[in-house]
């Protein structure tokens, strides 16, 4: 199937000049070496995708207490800052440019996974009761520790280290994230936050921890390089944020709170509710990036045709296919993923997916 020609369309987005509308949506391959420093073969994967113009980065961790998976990269130290450029160095040799995504996972970690085997912090005192890989086996991810009403200021202050730690290493920007059942999506969540401070209780509370991430982030390298993502009513990580008024209630307070800094872009991880991601549109002054689970080849452009979106990040099929754009451009065949390489190991499934053949 030929792919409507708005998917080739060139779009501006904070400082950088993209030359189409795909993007490479963040994937989390657990491949960076033990202190968190990305590898050669880092900088290969995301080089071998530099064509998809926007290589947004898998979660980054910008502090010690943000880490809660094995082998997954940080940004906050300067051996993490020297890695980082030899990716940066790779994607920009490609033509591409480079978001690094800021991750903190919040109650999303164990102990037996991160340098300090310290207790998680999160909002509230509360279990994720989720199930993680460890050096030990399978373990449960256990109670977390409610971060202090005086600690917050300095988790802000570790994205904004982490921002200008990425733009030191090369990086375009970064992301915040702010989806799929992290820190500051715990926030967000009333049955992950019970705080009784300035940070919980109302919208504008539990808002409140966004808000200022991406404030700081954007005085310290510039809106235009700073992009944020959402994942609206996401049952992730033990999450549950209510019924579509309240999902609703919260998104569109979030939104407009977000939409006067000016950032480069909003990055929805989208479950669904097309009403809500209409009234997100209309709400946002730039540039829409929109990804959706479960979504075949040739519904790629469909929120772009239908005016939701701006940008359709992808996810496994750039995974699995390093030439995706050129894939996408001439109908050619796809790799299938292979499941089991997922997460951690070396090159396998990770940078040996085929290109296509060429005479």
């Amino acid at each position: 199937m030929t792919l409507p020609s708005s998917l080739w369309t060139p779009i501006a987005v904070g400082r950088l000049d993209l030359p189409h509308r795909l993007a490479l949506a963040p994937m989390t391959r657990n491949r960076a070496e033990a202190d968190g420093t990305p590898g050669p073969l880092v900088a290969e994967y995301y080089g071998q995708r530099a064509g998809l113009g926007l290589l947004i980065t898998e979660g980054t961790q910008p502090s010690e207490d943000g880490q809660g998976y094995l082998n997954t990269p940080g940004i906050h130290t300067p051996e993490h800052i020297e890695g980082w450029r030899g990716v940066a160095d790779a994607v920009h040799a490609g033509g591409g440019s480079l978001f690094i995504q800021l991750m903190h996972v919040g109650r999303i970690a164990h102990p037996d996974n991160t340098p300090h085997h310290r207790q998680p912090v999160a909002p509230s005192a509360i279990s994720a009761e989720q199930e993680m890989i460890t050096p030990a086996g399978k373990q449960q991810t256990p109670v977390p520790r409610a971060l202090g009403t005086d600690e917050i200021a300095g988790v802000v202050a570790d994205f904004r280290h982490a921002a200008a730690s990425a733009i030191a290493a090369g990086a375009d920007g970064v992301e915040i994230h702010a989806a799929n059942g992290y820190l500051l999506h715990q926030f967000l969540a009333p049955n992950a936050n019970h705080r009784e401070d300035a940070y919980g209780g109302s919208i504008e509370n539990r808002s409140r921890l966004v808000v200022e991430v991406a404030a700081a982030v954007a005085e310290e390298i510039g809106a235009d390089r700073t992009g944020i993502r959402i994942s609206p009513a996401f049952p992730l990580g033990g999450l549950d944020e209510g019924d579509a008024d309240a999902v609703h209630a919260q998104y569109r307070q979030l939104v407009g709170a977000l939409a006067p800094f000016g950032l480069a872009y909003l990055h929805v991880h989208h479950l669904g509710d097309d009403a809500l991601l209409r009234a997100m549109r209309e709400a946002w002054p730039t540039a829409l990036l929109v990804v959706r689970y479960g979504r075949e080849r040739d519904q790629i452009a469909d929120d772009i045709e239908a005016g939701l979106a701006d940008i359709a990040p992808l996810g496994r099929f750039a995974l699995a296919n390093p030439d995706i754009v050129e894939r996408l451009r001439e109908n050619a065949p796809l790799n299938d993923v292979d499941p089991t390489t997922l997460y951690g190991g070396g090159a396998a499934g990770y940078t040996d997916y085929p290109a296509l053949a060429r005479d």
